[in-house]
């Protein structure tokens, strides 16, 4: 391990930019819920094991349209769950090195760590669209919606839609998601990818991306598949294929932590 963080410090200290690939895992440590598994998800969440219902299955635009209720219910709670959760201190130590941000996360926790260049790959749940959509318009979410603890069901008025008056949702890209709005999204990515183009010696730090839903490791290990130079911090799936990058199996706050204890 000491060799590793030794490799991974180093990476760092001779890198000229820096991007982050962030999964769930990132937000562990802040006390936040990664939803691993179903059973994680229902540890979460026990009111879901109740109903049988798993995460993909409530993570369905469906409800919106056949219980609207349900589906606030259940990003309503996230939602002040996540403003109300400060950042750890690793988030912090990334901003502090530059560098930019991928993550699949809606949480907007790099944002709220002050970080201004973060690419959202499925969407913000601070940021909300119509349903139907009966617009291409994405505005921000000014209001709080109220959970009973007990259904998980949304009580009182829902979110409107200010062009059509019908229900609005989040901006995020759901399961089996045929009406998210992306051009939000799309414009933060096509901003990334302007800037891997124009950056020399890049080093990837990926942190708390599985393989569950691959689309945060995809992106690392193509960003770094000219040089290697990849860094992985992940608790349960460290492994790094062919040798191309540095695995260190341990949470973000505690490698961070220590990665800048050696690049300091």
């Amino acid at each position: 391990m000491d060799q590793a963080y030794e490799q991974a410090a180093e990476l760092i200290a001779g890198a000229d930019a820096l991007l982050v690939c962030a999964g769930a895992g990132i937000g562990v440590d802040s006390g936040l819920p990664d939803f691993r598994g179903t059973e994680g998800f229902w540890r979460a969440y026990p009111p879901y094991e109740r109903l049988g219902l798993k995460f993909e299955e409530i993570a369905d635009p469906v409800h919106f349209a056949d219980d609207p209720e349900l589906a606030w219910g259940f990003y309503g709670h996230r939602l002040h769950l996540y403003r109300s959760t400060v950042p750890h201190e690793g988030f912090e130590i990334l901003r502090s090195w530059g560098a930019r941000v991928f993550t699949s996360n809606v949480d907007g926790q790099f944002q709220r760590a002050g970080f201004t260049d973060v690419a959202e790959v499925h969407g913000s749940i601070h940021h909300v669209q119509c349903v139907e959509p009966c617009t291409d318009e994405i505005w921000e979410c000014s209001f709080d919606v109220s959970v009973d603890p007990v259904s998980m069901r949304a009580v009182g008025p829902l979110p409107s839609c200010p062009s059509c008056g019908g229900l609005a949702r989040p901006n995020i890209l759901m399961f089996g998601d045929w009406g998210w709005v992306p051009h939000r999204s799309q414009a933060q990515l096509d901003s990334l990818t302007s800037w891997r183009r124009s950056v020399q010696n890049l080093v990837v730090i990926e942190i708390g991306a599985g393989t569950a839903v691959p689309t945060v490791r995809r992106q690392a290990e193509l960003a770094s598949a000219s040089t290697g130079s990849l860094i992985r911090i992940n608790v349960r799936e460290p492994e790094v294929r062919h040798g191309r990058g540095v695995s260190l199996p341990v949470g973000a706050l505690e490698a961070l932590r220590t990665l800048a204890r050696r690049t300091a």
